[in-house]
């Protein structure tokens, strides 16, 4: 790509048009051999945690997106015979409006971006635009949205990534790497300059800004004899004494190996860091839909003193749903592949990412638990605030394309026009329908037993 001329890259991204043209993106119906859509997610309960599964499905069963927000799987399935340009980015593999929000980057800035990463993979671009698209319908419907106001909210999305995707083609290559959304400048864009908004975002930063370790060690821990430890809350939290038919005492041993071997994952300076802390105690903490039954601990541990706490978050890595249809990762270690795939889309990462792996050979990938932390509620959010939400989660996945593709021939194949708009919206719609069946099913497996749920945590 670097030898050739934005002529040539633009040329490509036009010629892709021809393979696929921009109104197909439209067209998606369910393949007559189909799969089931319960037992596609019934084989990633598997390698999961048992008593945490009914979780999992108590959370998807809520509404049709919490629902989409756990079925990756059944997404990438339909996408892949679908046509796309050829050109591949770096994608964020489950790019919906949840895994989008605000966090403190190194230099104590609070940033907006993407922020999952768990099935990130080369791929074609278009799978994300149209993941996040149609979390937008399925999230404007949930709100009781109407079809044109669904439609436009949708559309805007997709503009938003055009629109940003040609702004990224035109900057030199470091001033695309270090672009950014920084939430304080926010308020100088026009759509968020408005009185009514500026306060909201205010008030969005000063929240965002005490989710911190301090607010973490408050809510998570209790203290023991002088010390904090991990407090129980089950099924949600847990404490290792209250991990069923594990040892304690031998699931620290474990804790205390994948975090010496978490610690060889950091450039030294980030080590020189991390060994001012001495870990403390360690937990299971259920987070998320879609990773609800897989391994995820948090860890305490303390640095000057116990008022100087460090959370951290150990998430089990598995294989992409994505490497089902895209083929392996290049990375042997699932946490790395998560990472590495995370530092090329993000601007701004925490300096504690990392990867390690168990004894059991479980692959793991490592993060803050938090440091600084903003998130709108999608299934809150009134119109105006869904519109301006969404138009910045497209903004920003076009920017994350950028990085890590080629943001000429993507602009190229997306054209000036609202072609490609009105096609990715038409797809939302009808992969909204599809969701919602989906749902259904999985409500009647849920309601006959073939589903145990638990709809309560």
């Amino acid at each position: 790509m670097g030898h050739r001329s934005p002529d040539q890259r633009a040329a490509v991204g036009r010629a892709a048009r021809k393979i696929a043209p921009r109104s197909a993106h439209a067209d998606w119906s369910p393949a007559a051999d189909r799969r089931d859509p319960v037992a596609l997610l019934e084989e990633q309960n598997a390698t999961r945690v048992p008593w945490l599964v009914p979780i999992r499905h108590g959370r998807m069963a809520a509404s049709p997106f919490t629902f989409y927000r756990g079925a990756a799987r059944l997404m990438a399935t339909d996408l892949a015979p679908t046509r796309t340009s050829g050109i591949t980015v770096q994608l964020g593999g489950d790019a919906h409006l949840s895994n989008f929000g605000a966090y403190a980057s190194p230099e104590r800035r609070l940033v907006f971006d993407a922020n999952d990463f768990d099935e990130t993979l080369p791929g074609p671009w278009e799978w994300d635009l149209k993941r996040l698209a149609t979390s937008v319908w399925i999230a404007a419907a949930h709100r009781g949205f109407d079809q044109k106001e669904q439609q436009a909210v949708t559309g805007r999305t997709v503009q938003a990534y055009r629109q940003g995707m040609h702004r990224f083609a035109g900057l030199r290559t470091l001033d695309l790497w270090y672009e950014d959304v920084d939430v304080d400048r926010l308020s100088g864009h026009e759509l968020w300059s408005d009185e009514a908004t500026r306060r909201r975002l205010a008030r969005f930063d000063r929240k965002a800004r005490s989710r911190d370790s301090l607010q973490a060690l408050r809510r998570l821990t209790v203290e023991v004899d002088g010390r904090f430890r991990i407090r129980s809350d089950p099924p949600v939290l847990l404490p290792l004494a209250e991990i069923p038919e594990r040892d304690p005492d031998r699931l620290w041993e474990l804790a205390l190996g994948v975090f010496d071997r978490y610690r060889g994952s950091l450039p030294d300076h980030r080590r020189v860091v991390l060994d001012r802390f001495s870990p403390v105690d360690v937990g299971v903490k259920v987070v998320g839909v879609g990773s609800v039954g897989t391994h995820c601990f948090v860890m305490l541990l303390e640095g000057r003193d116990r008022d100087d706490p460090l959370f951290l978050q150990i998430k089990e890595a598995t294989a992409s749903v994505l490497e089902e249809h895209l083929g392996p990762s290049t990375y042997d270690h699932a946490g790395r592949r998560v990472v590495e795939g995370q530092r090329l889309i993000q601007a701004a990462s925490d300096i504690f990412l990392g990867w390690t792996a168990s004894d059991e050979g479980r692959t793991y990938h490592v993060r803050q638990l938090r440091d600084w932390k903003g998130s709108v509620d999608v299934g809150s959010a009134s119109p105006e605030v869904l519109h301006r939400y969404a138009s910045l989660c497209g903004w920003t996945l076009a920017r994350g394309h950028a990085r890590t593709g080629d943001p000429i021939a993507i602009a190229a194949y997306l054209g000036t026009s609202c072609r490609m708009d009105r096609a990715v919206t038409a797809f939302a719609e009808t992969y909204a329908a599809q969701n919602a069946r989906d749902h259904a099913a999985f409500l009647a497996a849920v309601a006959d037993g073939r589903l145990e749920s638990d709809p309560d945590h």
